[in-house]
């Protein structure tokens, strides 16, 4: 794959990271949404390893 494919994966990883993180900081997090972008990272960071 080319390297804009890598980093555009890279950016949206970091980008699934922040949201997590800012979500999971909330007095009452939703946990439904926090699932959900772990498994986006997940699936992220799985196609960066087939890279």
């Amino acid at each position: 794959m080319s390297d804009s494919h890598s980093a555009a994966l890279l950016a949206k990883h970091a980008t699934l990271d922040a949201r997590i993180s800012n979500e999971s900081q909330r007095p009452r997090p939703d946990e439904t949404l926090v699932h959900r972008l772990k498994k986006q990272k997940l699936k992220i960071k799985e196609a960066l390893a087939k890279l």
